[in-house]
């Protein structure tokens, strides 16, 4: 596959998941929403998410429906794909998780104009710690893609049957089991893409982007695909 199809594939399919994410949670947070003050707010964040990859990982078969960083650099580890696309894969991601996030704004901008407060608005597009510790938010985020991304590379064969719908599963599992204390990104695109979107956005009242947490979701993530892939090199497979 040619790289320019890698990145129109790999675009498509972390927007839908970012349209999808950030929707679900703009769903619950903005009032003049349907779901506000619904109840199960965490579950209808997690099951978005969770579904939202579903959607983005099929849309982005093609390219092997990476959608993620830490997943593209685990592959990469591995040998599946070539450093060389490793850019590709990066830059199609980064720039499908902002169009994807900034399309969530458009769907919801009368919900966010008729906000009284938007200085609590930023969680719809990035992560933030619930107890802020750099050093220990890292270790979440390093464990929770740990575990996404060992499942990935160990598991092909095994559940073909169910295909990103079983990844999907996974991630509504780590999103209900690990999400609390970061918010989960374990995907530094979906972070970093809708946080440069809720800076850029016109957004009434709305808060700082937080740049000095930005960079844990980022090395986070990979650090936990780094390791998940060394091991899955020894692991007898």
């Amino acid at each position: 596959m040619s790289n320019v199809d890698i990145f129109v594939w790999e675009f498509l399919g972390t927007a839908v998941l970012c349209l999808l994410g950030s929707g679900s949670v703009a769903s619950v947070v903005l009032k003049n929403s349907f779901s506000h003050g619904g109840g199960g707010d965490w579950v209808v964040i997690v099951l978005g998410w969770g579904f939202g990859v579903f959607a983005g990982a099929s849309i982005a078969a093609p390219s092997g429906g990476h959608i993620n960083p830490a997943v593209t650099l685990a592959v990469a580890i591995s040998d599946g794909v070539p450093w060389s696309s490793v850019p590709v894969y990066w830059g199609a991601q980064l720039l499908g998780a902002f169009v994807g996030a900034s399309l969530a704004w458009a769907a919801f901008k009368l919900q966010f104009d008729k906000m009284d407060d938007n200085s609590g608005t930023r969680g719809i597009f990035c992560t933030s710690p619930a107890i802020p510790n750099t050093p220990w938010n890292l270790v979440t985020e390093a464990i929770a893609t740990f575990v996404l991304v060992i499942w990935v590379l160990t598991n092909p064969e095994e559940n073909s049957a169910l295909g990103f719908a079983a990844v999907a599963f996974v991630v509504i599992t780590i999103g209900f089991a690990l999400g609390g204390p970061t918010g989960y990104a374990i995907n530094p695109a979906r972070d970093l893409g809708p946080r440069i979107a809720y800076a850029l956005l016109p957004i009434r009242g709305k808060a700082g982007p937080n740049w000095g947490y930005s960079w844990v979701p980022i090395v986070g993530p990979l650090i936990g695909a780094a390791l998940a892939a060394g091991l899955a090199l020894v692991l007898p497979l």
